[in-house]
């Protein structure tokens, strides 16, 4: 990646998805959370705040450094111990059944393989646990999911791989996890093709043998 990527990209994505406009959702989102937590595009930090109580220990996974360094003051912030745990989602050097719950927020968009990266939350989890998540994707209504076929080359040119067109829930389900919550809804303020988002807990069933969707 060159220097928009490394650099331009992940400050826009600290200004747009600021806790200032996203704080509710991260709190809702964050809610339930305990134990060690395996966090997926951990970002500059903005959930830090929102970690319930008996959160004890986040893995962060963030491949920015950017993004890591701007994490810092909220780390020290939290009451968790929050420790580097890798760059790449879609490969995580963590031992099986290790984490109690994961963590997502409008991180899936990004990932080259998000059914690889999910595949591996699985692994990571013990039995029953829970995925957090909000991501943005795929529209219900035809006429915005056009518009959303038409702009995703350009997101994904200007946003860092950022996908408009991806069905969290039908990913969620491939990759092995039974949706024990799932709101769907138009968040307000933003562009249609950007706004639609699945926001919900998802259960990690037990692992099997399956291929990656085509």
């Amino acid at each position: 990646m060159g220097f928009w990527s490394h650099t331009v990209v992940p400050r826009a994505t600290d200004l747009l998805l600021s806790p200032r406009t996203t704080g509710e959702v991260r709190a809702r989102v964050c809610d339930g959370l305990s134990g060690t937590v395996l966090e997926l595009g951990f970002g500059s930090g903005p959930n830090c705040g929102y970690y319930p109580p008996d959160v004890t220990e986040v893995w962060a996974v963030e491949p920015s450094d950017v993004h890591w360094r701007r994490a810092q003051k909220r780390i020290a912030a939290t009451h968790a111990t929050v420790t580097r745990a890798g760059l790449d989602g879609q490969f995580l050097a963590l031992a099986d059944a290790s984490a109690d719950s994961a963590l997502s927020t409008w991180t899936l968009c990004t990932i080259p393989n998000a059914f690889r990266a999910l595949q591996e939350v699985r692994r990571v989890l013990r039995p029953g646990g829970t995925l957090h998540f909000v991501e943005h994707g795929l529209s219900p209504s035809a006429g915005v999911a056009r518009w959303q076929h038409r702009l995703d080359p350009v997101q994904q040119a200007l946003a860092a791989g950022c996908h408009l067109t991806r069905r969290i829930d039908a990913l969620l389900e491939e990759a092995g996890f039974t949706l024990d919550e799932l709101a769907t809804y138009d968040a307000p303020g933003a562009p249609k093709p950007f706004s639609w988002f699945y926001e919900g807990v998802g259960r990690s069933t037990s692992m099997a043998t399956s291929a990656s969707p085509s």
